[in-house]
């Protein structure tokens, strides 16, 4: 059974960082392409960025620039760096082996003044 579990949301003030982790239990991860999504209250989920097993990188228009994806195979870990958070960031942020069900709890992020 794979499991996902996010860590490192919390409250920021605009214009500041956080770095979300997503540790997977299980031997599959290093094979898989892993994705950042995130569900802002009213909205349906997005994807924010996405990296392959080889770590290729895609990211939204919306963060490109601001967010960086990135993995560490050894660790079973991907990160999600957040820099020039914005109060639009503000969602629950999910980890997912891409094309599967296999979905993290979610994080929350606020970001506010």
């Amino acid at each position: 059974q794979v499991q996902l579990v996010e860590s490192g949301g919390g409250l920021v003030q605009p214009g500041g960082s956080l770095r979300l982790s997503c540790a997977a239990s299980g031997s599959i991860f290093s094979a898989y392409a892993m994705g950042w999504y995130r569900q802002a209250p009213g909205k349906q989920r997005e994807l924010v960025a996405a990296i392959s097993s080889s770590h290729t990188t895609h990211y939204a228009d919306s963060v490109k620039g601001r967010f960086t994806i990135s993995r560490d195979n050894a660790k079973n870990t991907v990160y999600l760096q957040m820099n020039s958070l914005k109060p639009e960031d503000t969602a629950v942020y999910y980890c997912n082996i891409r094309k599967t069900n296999y979905w993290g709890q979610g994080t929350q992020v606020t970001v506010s003044s």
